[in-house]
């Protein structure tokens, strides 16, 4: 049995089809580049098509392979600095210690968090602590995984309150080429997906979300299929007759075109349909 995902990613391969390859009302760039001496830089610019507004961020990255540290700095147009030191397998095998910290420097609003991760064969722990004086919250996940049964708990304490503020469950299986995850959000937001891999070109998914005590039932299923090496295409619809559509292609070795388009099927007519461009750049 391989070690379990963390709780965040039960259902990753299923949220995959439906968010990947997609980019509505944006146009974005991003670049990857390397130096030298082993510092990785990714910088990011995008353009919102409905109002707008620009942004950008910065991130770097260096390892020190030896000790198990990496080193991620951060920025981003809204002038938020984060700093991220993280230690992995070295203290002992399967656990990665982080220190994540935010300063703002336009209001002096500084924020942290003590991240610990363990990950064994069956089983995937986690407990993030908030660095506040007046009562941190505190978040912890495990997941315990069997023969390609999965069961996960998710909660958050609120120390100040002395409640627990998130209580969330989750079940699943997975298979090779198939993945079927539920879950239950504080006993009120029920979830559940199906993810198949029907054969090398071909993925599909489907989700279905609740609430207790509503009649508002979300239903969605997504597609992509790989035309070849460089090119795929991917689709899909919700029960809003929302209709998606994507576009990805590797247009070089390093250079990746995506274009997404977002078509309203209710009021096809009254327009207000998005569309978006993506360019990915890495040297």
């Amino acid at each position: 049995m391989a070690i379990p995902p963390s709780y965040c990613d039960l259902g990753k391969s299923a949220r995959d089809v439906f968010n990947k390859g997609y980019g509505f009302g944006m146009v974005k760039l991003e670049l990857k580049t390397k130096s030298s001496s082993g510092v990785e830089f990714t910088t990011t610019g995008s353009s919102n098509t409905d109002t707008g507004k620009a942004s950008g961020s910065l991130e770097t990255k260096y390892k020190i392979k030896d000790y198990g540290l990496t080193f991620t700095q951060k920025w981003n147009t809204d002038n938020t600095l984060g700093t991220e030191v993280s230690m992995e397998d070295k203290l002992a095998e399967g656990l990665k210690l982080t220190l994540d910290t935010i300063f703002v420097p336009n209001t002096g609003k500084k924020s942290g968090k003590l991240k610990t991760s363990y990950k064994r064969e069956y089983v995937n722990l986690g407990c993030n602590i908030d660095i506040d004086l007046s009562g941190p919250t505190i978040h912890g996940w495990a997941v315990l995984g069997y023969e390609g049964w999965l069961a996960g708990y998710q909660m958050a304490f609120d120390t100040a309150k002395s409640k627990l503020s998130q209580n969330n469950f989750a079940l699943g299986y997975k298979a090779g080429d198939f993945q079927l995850h539920t879950n239950v959000n504080d006993g009120t937001e029920f979830g559940g997906s199906i993810y198949q891999k029907v054969n090398d070109k071909v993925e599909t998914s489907v989700n279905l979300a609740w609430t207790a005590g509503s009649n508002n039932t979300r239903f969605g299923i997504a597609t992509k299929y790989q035309l070849d090496g460089n090119t795929s295409i991917a689709a899909k619809v919700n029960n809003a007759s929302l209709i998606g559509i994507g576009y990805t292609q590797t247009l070089r070795p390093g250079v990746k075109l995506t274009l997404s388009g977002l078509v309203d099927g209710k009021n096809f007519s009254a327009g207000g349909h998005k569309v978006g461009l993506g360019f990915e750049l890495e040297a």
